[in-house]
């Protein structure tokens, strides 16, 4: 008897993501064959917004485009500010936007990940991985007195110092945390609950890869050594050491394995901020504006975040757009769903860490 084929509709709202995305599945058995997503469920019109704040206000706006990647966004709007500008930041205030943007990168990974243990049914790992991020959450409390957006970039620098005190703490936290994820990278190489559920999941070609152009850990995951940090090198990064975390295995497994072993180069590049940030002042004035136009891209937890700016004298942008990483990441999905079973759905989705707050802004 032949397997019958019918079309299966998947949310807008479902238990795989908490923001409303819809997919069209054709589906054979329980196999998936082909996948069509609709999505703009939740437009917010920011760019607009935008162009009716001044350049200090969006700011604000910006580091609300996406809770995970926050602090990405307002990293990268500043320094497309700067360059439209021609303005210079000191020193020191470069090492303390990267040490801001690694810590946030821990954080947004370690959840990533725990979520992916929650969707296979992993209970007790799961929330053996909030309590290790938690580690994290009380850094950005401690540092920056707030435990999501870190409200720490602004134009010409940032808004706050980090004293002796802060830095030492920020070690000592590390130390505390360096381990745990050293326990949690042997857990995803050995147990067999994981790597039987993720583990050849999500096929997602090097070739399929390049051709949609994906970015982060979607892409370094099919073994694409792309990435911004190294690529174009902004703030402090060309100062300091780190590696291009890849894995050859193109799946949700290898996905979540590149998150892993970044967290461990986050953990170098925050330790070498402490080690070797300069001393000196930590903001300039922007001064006068004048009519121009730049671009900004920064290496976001996700993948690439990319922001152009047009200014027209004013302190009111004429124009401020940002291309954000899951817009490149959501259409792979009709690659790497494709053979999957219904049952794996979350998982695979979950495998590119989708936001559709940030993609449909």
């Amino acid at each position: 008897m032949s397997v019958s084929t019918y079309t299966m509709p998947l949310g807008p709202v479902h238990v795989a993501l908490e923001e409303p995305v819809y997919f069209h599945l054709t589906v054979e058995g329980e196999n998936i064959k082909n996948v069509e997503l609709t999505s703009g469920h939740v437009h917010r019109g920011m760019e607009q917004m935008a162009m009716r704040r001044t350049l200090v206000k969006n700011v604000t706006l910006t580091e609300r485009v996406c809770s995970l990647c926050s602090n990405s966004h307002s990293f990268t709007y500043s320094m497309v500010v700067e360059n439209a500008l021609q303005l210079a930041i000191p020193e020191r205030a470069k090492y303390l936007r990267v040490m801001a943007e690694e810590i946030k990168r821990l954080a947004s990974h370690l959840f990533n990940v725990a979520i992916q243990t929650h969707i296979v049914g992993f209970k007790s790992l799961f929330m053996h991985m909030m309590e290790v991020r938690e580690i994290i959450q009380d850094v950005k409390e401690t540092v920056y007195g707030n435990r999501m957006n870190l409200a720490s970039n602004c134009i010409g620098g940032v808004k706050c110092d980090v004293t002796d005190e802060l830095i030492e703490y920020i070690l000592k936290r590390l130390d505390e945390f360096e381990p745990k994820i050293e326990e949690l990278r042997d857990i995803f190489t050995t147990n067999h609950i994981m790597l039987t559920r993720t583990k050849g999941l999500g096929i997602l070609p090097p070739e399929d890869a390049l051709a949609l152009g994906v970015v982060g850990p979607v892409a370094r995951g099919s073994g694409i050594v792309r990435d911004v940090r190294r690529d174009s090198p902004y703030a402090a990064y060309p100062d300091l050491d780190f590696d291009v975390i890849t894995e050859e295995g193109c799946c949700v497994h290898s996905r979540a394995m590149v998150r892993i072993r970044e967290l461990f180069e986050s953990v170098k590049l925050i330790r070498q901020c402490c080690e070797r940030m300069p001393k000196g002042p930590v903001f300039v004035h922007m001064g006068k504006i004048p009519v121009a136009e730049a671009f900004a891209h920064s290496e976001a937890p996700r993948g690439e975040v990319s922001y152009y700016i047009r200014t027209n004298g004013t302190d009111t942008p004429a124009r401020l757009k940002w291309r954000v990483p899951s817009y490149m990441n959501w259409k792979a999905l009709s690659v790497m769903m494709k053979g999957a079973q219904i049952a794996e759905v979350a998982l695979v989705l979950n495998s590119i860490d989708p936001c559709v707050s940030c993609t449909e802004r």
